[in-house]
């Protein structure tokens, strides 16, 4: 079969029986015309004379021609789904792609707020004083002091609250619960938030809802942190999530467990948490270049020796 063809069958397939998205299967598509187009430079036209080499020289000229590790995986992945609905259909006998390593993604750290910046959540003034104001105020103040997610929050429920223990019970990922502790303070936040919720008689369990009293939704919470955050930050991105970042990060610098920290994010493995060691280091170094009178010094020379 020749290698157009094989390629339009599949995208028929993909669209018209798996039902994908028109992104997704553009994405597919992009990927194994930049194949076919490397393999019509090899006179290589027909599936059957596709061989691994063929593949690895086209992931080589993709990461050449400077293409990220990402977009390189992705297009891998595309090529890895075709040849294994070519294998499953009989075009092919072999499995081209066993060999084939896609490059590793390079690691981003975490974003997160600076603790002057987080600081103004608890000025006087930042929100209205009403319902919503009070809300939103309390939706950011849990965000940041318990590092929940953003669907996590906005899934808690009343009963979830245990203000006399100072513990919220939270549902996580793979449906795992968690205890979260907060301080009296936040406590008592919670409490007149209740007091205020109630007189709206929501007709819903949980915790956070909108002035007609029903649950909000995660995206909900995606817009209040971006409604009230924007203006108070300088880092690259503002989510809640940045929130939970912060958390972390926060905790870490100030002496905390990294074992206590992957419990209260609710990480199932270490490995996940490991990466705010990397942030701390990075703070380490940063605070370390601009406060020590040595480092400050050679970072002066260093400046005016590039002049």
């Amino acid at each position: 079969m020749k290698i157009a063809q094989a390629i339009t069958l599949f995208e028929m397939h993909v669209s018209s029986e798996l039902r994908r998205a028109k992104g997704t299967v553009d994405n597919y598509s992009r990927a194994l015309d930049s194949l076919m187009q490397y393999l019509e430079q090899l006179d290589v036209e027909d599936v059957g004379q596709i061989s691994r080499q063929d593949i690895r020289g086209w992931q080589m000229a993709l990461t050449d021609s400077g293409l990220a590790p990402n977009t390189v995986r992705q297009r891998l992945s595309a090529v890895r789904h075709w040849c294994r609905w070519m294998r499953q259909n009989g075009h092919i006998d072999s499995d081209l792609m066993a060999k084939v390593t896609p490059p590793k993604a390079p690691k981003r750290l975490p974003v997160f707020f600076k603790p002057e910046e987080t600081e103004h959540l608890y000025d006087a003034g930042l929100f209205a004083d009403d319902f919503t104001g009070r809300r939103d105020r309390l939706m950011l103040r849990m965000l940041y002091e318990t590092g929940l997610r953003r669907a996590e929050l906005a899934s808690l429920k009343t009963a979830d609250v245990r203000l006399g223990a100072l513990q919220i019970k939270v549902l996580g990922k793979r449906n795992k619960h968690r205890l979260v502790p907060i301080e009296p303070e936040l406590a008592a936040e919670i409490g007149r938030y209740l007091d205020l919720r109630d007189t709206l008689n929501p007709p819903e369990p949980y915790l956070f809802v909108n002035k007609k009293g029903f649950r909000i939704s995660p995206d909900t919470v995606e817009y209040v942190v971006k409604k009230h955050m924007t203006a108070l930050t300088t880092a690259d991105r503002v989510s809640p999530h940045v929130f939970r970042h912060s958390f972390a990060t926060h905790i870490l610098n100030e002496g905390g467990q990294l074992l206590a920290i992957k419990e209260l994010l609710g990480h199932s493995s270490l490995n996940a948490t490991e990466v705010y060691t990397h942030v701390t280091r990075s703070h380490i170094q940063e605070v370390y270049n601009h406060a020590h009178p040595r480092a400050a010094k050679q970072q002066a020379n260093n400046k005016h020796s590039l002049k």
